[in-house]
């Protein structure tokens, strides 16, 4: 897996949103949802995080 993904997972994993994720998938989320793991992303790769 390359660290975008590792980021992502990691990303939805302090949102609390891993669980809703294994049961229905990256497609399954919302707008909202997908905008926030965005948004932390992009916040940890500024500050790179590892």
């Amino acid at each position: 897996m390359d660290e975008d993904k590792r980021m992502k997972y990691r990303a939805a994993e302090r949102l609390g949103l891993m669980e809703k994720l294994t049961r229905v998938g990256w497609a399954g989320l919302s707008a909202q949802e997908t905008g926030r793991i965005g948004g932390l992303v992009g916040a940890m790769k500024r500050r790179k995080e590892p």
